[in-house]
């Protein structure tokens, strides 16, 4: 083999690899985390554990219902990726949004939030104790702005949707970064 075709072929190794993980847009974190997990209220206001999920593939993010931005695009950006899949990986597929802010985001709150989005998403919190071990477990953080004078505050948080599969089993973490295309490939490859 030559030498200009060889290093052509490393080239395109090379760009490959740096692609994703494993064939990934979002990252991988199969093996990295423990299994799903969790005791929380669903916005019916039932207590309610991860067997709520079982036997389905959950997409889950962490956010509040008072977010200005990154939820309402996040979650949009969520749902538009799953209306590309096809009807029965949509059926298969569960979301779940998990509020971070227990003081403002009862059960209506939630049902009325997740509602707006997709029939298919289902509302979740908790308190403080039982939210902490959650996003402990994913290694994910969120904490509290200080109040303003009218009452109101932002609440921090991160911005990466974690997808489960039927097992839950953590299987792969999706940026902010994103797009709707990119959301939609990985998903419907995990599906297959």
């Amino acid at each position: 083999m030559n030498l200009p075709r060889l290093g052509l072929m490393l080239a395109a190794l090379l760009a490959l690899a740096a692609c994703g993980e494993e064939g990934w847009h979002g990252k991988s974190i199969e093996g990295l985390m423990p299994e799903l997990e969790f005791r929380l209220t669903s916005e019916t206001g039932e207590t309610v554990t991860e067997q709520v999920f079982e036997g389905r593939p959950v997409a889950m993010y962490f956010g509040f219902t008072h977010c200005p931005d990154i939820c309402p695009a996040t979650l949009a950006r969520l749902v538009a990726a799953v209306r590309r899949l096809p009807e029965p990986q949509q059926e298969r597929l569960q979301l779940a949004f998990v509020s971070v802010d227990p003081e403002r985001d009862g059960p209506e709150q939630l049902r009325d939030y997740t509602d707006a989005f997709s029939e298919r998403m289902l509302g979740l919190t908790g308190t403080q104790k039982q939210l902490k071990t959650l996003t402990r477990r994913y290694r994910t953080t969120y904490g509290y702005e200080e109040r303003r004078e009218d009452g109101s505050y932002e609440v921090s948080h991160s911005s990466a949707i974690f997808v489960f599969d039927a097992d839950l089993e953590p299987r792969l973490m999706l940026l902010d970064s994103l797009g709707v295309a990119e959301i939609a490939a990985d998903l419907e490859r995990l599906l297959q």
